[in-house]
């Protein structure tokens, strides 16, 4: 039994293992159910779904690449859920295929993610054009992140104009969302004072596009609040940072009323059409399959030390000593690799 059918709730009839070339058909053909069979497939942790699953994305491969990727990120009660659903009806309403994928690193604690997406967005998980999938990432961030962006080839296999991939939690998912998608959109909210002062550099010398949404609630707060992000975004691009062919605008929008959505999907667009002219789309896109590739490296060899008989064994002694101050960390860490099979050429300093 694979490790994605072992998961099944009990009493539940095991189904028929599907063939890499049924599983091909289905996601071509945007057969709902194959569909979320093959991701379910992708993310599992099973070695012999893994392999199956790395079998069918080299043969899904010549089939994407033609998605617009948007990553959505903002501050709990910015209004998210609200914007997407706003944001993706009216791109299916357009005729567009929208595919909404949601990642969330404390779902393997809470399930806030796996349980409430489609009830956050009830009305778009009902459209037809639409389909949204959370991705578990049981704490690991590069979990997650594997998860997240072979789910994204899957449904661009399957025929979806649109990936929007939204961060549910705070901190590291920004960088790893902007680093798997073309526009990386934040959402801001009217009130900037306290906030201005709180958002992290990192975040603004990641964006492509700046919402400040409920913009409908108060017109002036959200205007001042347009004035002080574009001055933010002014003295960061004046100390020398390189922005490169773009301009991050800032925009007023409002999810709830469905106020400046066509303008920000317009934006969108304007920004790959920008990228794309100046070849700075397949670059940005080169790089983040380069660094993906490098980071489930990092993440395997990791888990390799970890898992090591002789690493588990010495760790606790080290770890006591280095706290103690009777090792320096340096030693302790070259100890640690000597154990794992590095040489001392390996891991000299």
């Amino acid at each position: 039994m694979s490790g994605a059918e072992s998961q099944r709730p009990p009493g539940r009839r095991r189904r028929r293992r599907l063939s890499i070339d049924e599983y091909v058909e289905g996601i071509e053909g945007s057969d709902r159910t194959v569909l979320g069979r093959a991701i379910t497939l992708v993310e599992s942790n099973a070695a012999d779904d893994q392999k199956l699953a790395q079998e069918l994305l080299v043969r899904l491969l010549p089939k994407t690449g033609k998605a617009v990727r948007v990553g959505i990120t903002g501050v709990p009660g910015v209004g998210k859920s609200t914007f997407i659903e706003a944001f993706g009806s009216n791109l299916t309403a357009a005729g567009k295929r929208v595919a909404v994928l949601a990642i969330d690193p404390t779902s393997g604690v809470t399930q806030g993610s796996i349980l409430g997406d489609k009830t956050r967005m009830a009305k778009l998980s009902r459209d037809e054009r639409a389909f949204i999938r959370p991705s578990p990432s049981s704490g690991s961030l590069g979990g997650v992140t594997r998860k997240t962006r072979e789910s994204m080839l899957v449904c661009e296999a399957a025929g979806f104009d649109v990936i929007l991939v939204e961060t549910v939690g705070v901190g590291q998912s920004e960088t790893v969302v902007a680093d798997m998608v073309d526009c990386f959109l934040v959402l801001m909210l009217p009130n900037a004072g306290d906030e201005l002062q709180g958002i992290k550099r990192g975040i603004l010398e990641i964006a492509d596009v700046l919402a400040v949404n409920k913009a409908d609630r108060d017109v002036d707060a959200a205007r001042l609040a347009k004035r002080d992000y574009m001055y933010a975004l002014r003295m960061m691009h004046g100390s020398g940072m390189d922005t490169g062919p773009w301009s991050v605008p800032v925009l007023m929008i409002s999810g709830l009323a469905n106020q400046g959505l066509d303008l920000l999907w317009n934006t969108v667009l304007e920004h790959r059409k920008t990228l794309d002219a100046a070849g700075a789309l397949e670059k940005k896109r080169r790089g983040q399959l380069k660094r993906w590739m490098w980071s489930m490296v990092e993440e395997r060899v990791l888990e390799a030390l970890h898992a090591h008989p002789e690493v588990s064994k010495l760790a606790p002694e080290l770890e006591h000593k280095v706290l103690e101050g009777e090792l320096t960390p340096t030693l302790g860490a070259k100890t640690l690799l000597e154990a794992f099979g590095l040489g001392a050429d390996e891991v000299r300093s």
